[in-house]
């Protein structure tokens, strides 16, 4: 009996609370609009918007700026130009800038920065470009790149502590300039935004699209935000888009796109590389990624804004969702509480319905064999064998060193998280020998497994095996019950 699959829509009641949550929010916020939007499963499958009385009807298609969103957008270049090789994230940005601080006084340690700490925020470089307010002014203030940079453009240690720096991402946008020889938002558009469909994403506003305004704070009153070109700092939060497109591009966040960049680049994007701040932290920061525990669960993506605009966007990696908010207003808390709101309402009235169980199409039967108890000295573990070859390690009771492994063409497999992760998992097997007319010969490691080898460690089939060739010294008197002498 095969079960029918739930419908590709919400039901209408989660439908009347992601609308209400949006209604709230604009209302509270006072913001003059805002814009909402869900993914699921890879689908657009619902947007709302809500308006002052009189104004204009904004909707999935009109565009918003969306500020530092650009940042992933920029990171999302850099780590193709990594996958590539053409760089490595260890590298420091001078040795790929032909000349990155043509000015006296800038602080030769900023070209020493790698491309890993600019694109984690890692690099100690000051949080904002040198004024006046570079985000209220138009970029050609700072023609060259080395003028984005003040008086003393390194504040913190590099490597050390998280310090958000938007001057750090214009490097990162000249870098990709350097590398591929085009400005920065070409380069964005051909390898990015084409391939992705994202025909309604932009470095300068498109019809039909929002006006910025900024909102009294103490009186129901605004005026217009004026919108300023970026120049150097552009990489930083030049980008319009929305909240269809930014849709598609939660879609790739989630999933990968290998004409882009593939689901285990992306992965690595998100994975914390900043310390987080605090003993509970709900918040942290990867490459080009912000993370965040909102609600209970994890979430990736980023926030942005600009003068006139707020814009959020939050993806739910194992709940196959991402909710999006996009404000015309300056201020406001409200665009990234309600874009992890719209994440918990779908979850909540609709919790993800788990792919249907399914045998193996094809098994190895030497792998199946490997499955099953294991013991790291007297820690017992199971390993467990998924598709595609896929190994899994885990305590059989209780917390410990779990790991996914991944096959490799050599026979190997390499940790993907926990514990293992970046370490090679090797099954060690016996060498026996072949009769020949020249003798005895080793006919290669194809005998019996003695052992599990991860990362130096082994595992056996049985805790502390003699023939496991476990290191150190056993006793050779094996388990036995302590006689009474010992046991004083």
């Amino acid at each position: 009996m095969t079960d029918t699959a739930p419908p590709a829509d919400l039901l209408p009641a989660t439908r009347r609370a992601l609308f209400h949550r949006i209604a709230v929010g604009q209302a509270e916020g006072r913001a003059p609009s805002l814009v909402g939007a869900v993914v699921r499963d890879g689908q657009l499958v619902w947007s709302g918007a809500r308006s002052a009385p009189g104004g204009p009807a904004p909707d999935a298609d009109t565009q918003y700026r969306i500020g530092s969103i650009t940042k992933t957008f920029v990171a999302v270049l850099v780590l193709r130009l990594r996958d590539e090789g053409l760089l490595d994230l260890a590298d420091p940005v001078r040795k790929h800038l032909a000349d990155p601080l043509a000015v006296a006084d800038v602080d030769p340690a900023v070209g020493d920065a790698t491309v890993a700490q600019l694109l984690a925020h890692l690099s100690g470089i000051a949080a904002e470009a040198r004024g006046p307010w570079w985000e209220r002014t138009p970029g050609d203030l700072r023609p060259e790149l080395g003028d984005v940079f003040g008086e003393r453009p390194q504040r913190l240690p590099a490597g050390r502590t998280f310090h958000y720096s938007n001057p750090g991402y214009a490097l990162l946008g000249a870098l990709v300039e350097e590398l591929r020889g085009a400005p920065w938002g070409e380069v964005l558009h051909r390898e990015v935004l084409a391939p992705l469909g994202m025909t309604r994403t932009s470095v300068t506003p498109q019809q039909p699209h929002a006006q910025g305004w900024a909102v009294h704070p103490w009186a129901d009153v605004v005026q217009r935000e004026a919108v300023e070109e970026m120049g150097r700092m552009g990489p930083a939060g030049q980008l319009w888009s929305t909240a269809a497109d930014l849709a598609r591009f939660a879609v790739f966040l989630a999933r990968g796109d290998d004409r882009v960049l593939s689901a285990a680049t992306l992965a690595e994007m998100r994975q914390p590389a900043a310390p987080p701040e605090g003993s509970a932290w709900d918040g942290s920061y990867g490459l080009g990624l912000q993370v965040a525990r909102r609600n209970g669960r994890l979430l990736f993506g980023h926030t942005g804004s600009m003068p006139g605009f707020l814009a959020t966007l939050w993806v739910s990696h194992d709940e196959g969702l991402a909710g999006i908010a996009l404000a015309n207003a300056t201020s406001g808390p409200f665009a990234s509480t309600i874009a992890a709101d719209l994440v918990r309402i779908v979850a909540e009235h609709e919790p993800p319905v788990p792919e249907p169980w399914s045998p193996l199409t094809d098994v190895d039967p030497e792998l199946l064999a490997l499955t099953g108890d294991w013991y790291w000295g007297t820690h017992a573990y199971v390993l467990r064998l998924n598709a595609g070859r896929w190994l899994e390690l885990s305590p059989l009771r209780g917390s410990g060193r779990g790991s996914r492994f991944r096959p490799e063409p050599d026979g190997t497999w390499t940790g993907l998280d926990g514990y293992h992760a970046g370490e090679t998992l090797r099954v060690v097997r016996t060498e026996p020998t072949a009769r020949t007319a020249e003798g005895d010969r080793p006919t290669g490691p194809t005998g019996p497994t003695t052992h599990l080898d991860v990362g130096t460690f082994v595992f056996t089939r049985e805790p502390y095996e003699p023939s496991g060739v476990v290191p150190g010294t056993i006793d050779p008197a094996g388990w036995h019950g302590r006689p009474a002498a010992d046991q004083g």
